[in-house]
């Protein structure tokens, strides 16, 4: 997800509080079932026609989540990760960390496990794309995981609608048309997903004839992920980041995550303008612009938490008073070279992503984004599968000799890539609840 991409997510919160701190009531939508949001009309369907079996929202949020992987395959899909914020009506909040994990074995010798953050050596595009740019895949693991602990309908009756539109065809949606410039034949049946339906969930994808296939073609094509990559991963239960902001709670997304962290920073330092004349028109623009300046650099020394300690950097990003102090540093007629704003590592780019959101009937509440990283991934289709693979190693950063250029920043070493190491994130899945 770009700079540009999280100022949409956080002007849409700026508009929300405006409206809350002004007292307007929003247009807002009542449905005595809940409500679905995703970014294809026929996966919102699917996943409202959960909700009427009597579904909750974790059960609709894998019926969507499964449906958007076949129907926009260049975005999301099984063969990619996702983040995902689940508030329990009445209960606690859980953070499901689904993100793609670097696989066990280097590239360079099944010995050398410690150079791997340079397993790329001299030729960096290879984890751009091709099947050495493919992450461990864990969205399925993810849905399977939430689904376990809270939903209520079989597992099979949740991805039968999925199969369907895999095995019998559908119209392409514009979007997926000019990125496959194709036609609709390019997307049809999947012998890999439709695998994934046998009442056992998710064993056949790591542990199955999907694993083993999708590990055979993967080797074949020179990849290094191997059936142990897939048997071995896990998903991450974590605790959800947490902000009150001018009397609403936000739940977001922990590290390997920055988009949670930097989404409330943002949120703190435009706070104390005052809403909403401080963030209005063009110099709340500028704030806004500025104040992700900053965000964008403290995120950078953020990663995945079970191989970098990440607590100190969390908690300013978290502290009002860090985000006072930023404020501070904001002036309203001009900007400054990137190196004020204080990154020291240079910015990773991020590329495209799913996002859906879902609340049931009882306030259970799902947000979710999931992404296979670039257009179609590593642009690598397994043969035997239909799985289209993610290019989420190019979310790790590698070592690079010095451009010479000052004024080019070096490639932040907390995202140095490790066997089972997860690349950092900027995908923003959050809820909004009123305190």
């Amino acid at each position: 997800m770009s700079l540009v991409r999280t100022a949409l997510i956080a002007l849409s919160l700026v508009a929300f509080l405006q409206n809350a701190a002004a007292q307007k009531r929003p247009q807002s939508i009542v449905k005595p079932r809940g409500a679905v949001a995703t970014d294809d009309g026929r996966c919102s369907g699917i996943g409202m026609s959960v909700l009427r079996q009597g579904g909750n929202a974790i059960d609709a949020s894998v019926a969507a989540a499964l449906c958007l992987g076949v129907v926009s395959p260049a975005s999301s899909g099984i063969g990619g990760g996702a983040f995902t914020v689940v508030k329990i009506a009445g209960g606690e909040a859980i953070a499901y960390d689904s993100r793609e994990t670097a696989p066990l074995q280097p590239l360079l010798c099944s010995w050398c496990r410690t150079l791997m953050w340079d397993m790329y050596g001299s030729n960096p595009d290879l984890k751009k794309k091709g099947v050495l740019s493919a992450g461990v895949p864990g969205e399925v693991a993810g849905l399977y995981t939430a689904w376990k602990q809270h939903g209520k309908l079989p597992w099979k009756q949740l991805v039968t609608p999925a199969e369907k539109l895999a095995e019998g065809g559908f119209r392409i949606s514009k979007y997926l048309y000019m990125q496959l410039n194709a036609t609709r034949a390019d997307v049809l049946a999947d012998k890999g997903l439709s695998e994934l339906y046998v009442s056992n969930g998710p064993k056949a994808f790591y542990n199955g004839t999907v694993g083993v296939n999708l590990a055979s073609d993967i080797r074949k094509a020179g990849g290094i992920i191997t059936l142990k990559d897939l048997q071995g991963y896990r998903v991450k239960v974590r605790k959800p980041l947490s902000a009150n902001i001018l009397g609403y709670e936000l739940l977001g997304m922990p590290p390997p995550s920055s988009g949670g962290a930097a989404m409330m920073l943002v949120l703190n330092i435009l706070s104390q303008y005052g809403i909403p004349s401080g963030v209005s028109g063009s110099l709340g623009v500028h704030r806004l612009i500025e104040a992700l300046k900053h965000a964008f650099a403290v995120r950078m020394n953020l990663a995945d938490p079970d191989f970098v300690d990440v607590t100190k950097v969390v908690s300013d990003m978290l502290s009002l008073e860090f985000a006072k102090d930023l404020k501070t540093k904001i002036n309203n007629d001009k900007t400054f070279d990137p190196k004020y704003y204080g990154g020291m590592w240079n910015q990773i780019d991020h590329h495209g992503t799913c996002h859906f959101s879902i609340i049931d009937s009882e306030r259970n509440a799902v947000s979710m984004t999931s992404t296979v990283n670039g257009y179609f991934g590593a642009v690598m289709l397994s043969p035997s599968t239909g799985i289209v693979l993610n290019n989420q190693m190019d979310d790790f950063t590698i070592p690079a000799k010095s451009s010479g250029d000052l004024n080019v920043p070096p490639p932040a070493p907390a995202s140095f890539i490790r066997p089972g190491k997860r690349p950092l994130s900027s995908m923003s899945p959050t809820i909004v609840l009123k305190v």
